[in-house]
Protein backbone atom coordinates (compact mmCIF):
# COMPACT_ATOMS: atom_id res chain seq x y z
CA UNK A 1 0.00 0.00 0.00
CA UNK A 2 1.34 3.22 -1.13
CA UNK A 3 1.61 6.34 1.58
CA UNK A 4 -0.95 8.22 -0.88
CA UNK A 5 -3.82 5.24 -0.72
CA UNK A 6 -3.15 5.25 2.76
CA UNK A 7 -3.51 9.19 3.15
CA UNK A 8 -6.47 8.76 0.79
CA UNK A 9 -7.95 5.85 2.98
CA UNK A 10 -7.58 7.67 6.00
CA UNK A 11 -8.85 11.32 4.81
CA UNK A 12 -12.11 9.78 2.71
CA UNK A 13 -12.80 6.14 4.36
CA UNK A 14 -16.13 5.31 6.83
CA UNK A 15 -14.84 5.57 10.81
CA UNK A 16 -16.21 3.08 13.32
CA UNK A 17 -15.23 4.22 16.75
CA UNK A 18 -14.29 1.95 19.15
CA UNK A 19 -13.95 4.37 21.93
CA UNK A 20 -12.47 8.18 22.35
CA UNK A 21 -8.98 6.91 21.20
CA UNK A 22 -9.28 3.96 18.63
CA UNK A 23 -10.75 3.75 15.37
CA UNK A 24 -11.61 1.55 12.26
CA UNK A 25 -11.15 3.13 8.72
CA UNK A 26 -12.65 1.34 5.91
CA UNK A 27 -12.84 1.99 2.13
CA UNK A 28 -13.51 -0.30 -1.28
CA UNK A 29 -11.80 0.60 -3.90
CA UNK A 30 -11.89 -0.38 -7.74
CA UNK A 31 -9.92 -2.19 -9.48
CA UNK A 32 -8.40 -3.86 -6.45
CA UNK A 33 -9.02 -7.90 -5.70
CA UNK A 34 -8.79 -7.12 -1.94
CA UNK A 35 -11.19 -5.13 -0.96
CA UNK A 36 -12.22 -3.68 2.03
CA UNK A 37 -8.95 -1.68 2.83
CA UNK A 38 -9.10 -0.99 6.62
CA UNK A 39 -6.83 1.08 9.18
CA UNK A 40 -7.04 0.70 12.77
CA UNK A 41 -5.95 3.84 13.78
CA UNK A 42 -5.00 5.40 17.43
CA UNK A 43 -6.39 8.90 18.06
CA UNK A 44 -4.63 11.60 19.75
CA UNK A 45 -2.00 14.68 19.81
CA UNK A 46 -0.64 12.43 16.23
CA UNK A 47 -3.03 10.29 14.29
CA UNK A 48 -0.78 6.89 14.85
CA UNK A 49 -1.81 4.12 12.28
CA UNK A 50 -1.72 0.31 14.31
CA UNK A 51 -2.20 -1.57 11.18
CA UNK A 52 -3.44 -1.94 7.69
CA UNK A 53 -5.58 -5.05 6.71
CA UNK A 54 -6.94 -6.10 3.78
CA UNK A 55 -10.40 -7.90 2.95
CA UNK A 56 -12.26 -6.47 5.94
CA UNK A 57 -15.90 -7.71 7.25
CA UNK A 58 -17.12 -4.71 9.42
CA UNK A 59 -19.11 -6.13 11.89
Amino acid sequence: MSEALLLDLIETGTVRHKDNEHAWVWREYAGRSDNLLCAAILIGPALIVKTVMHHFMPE
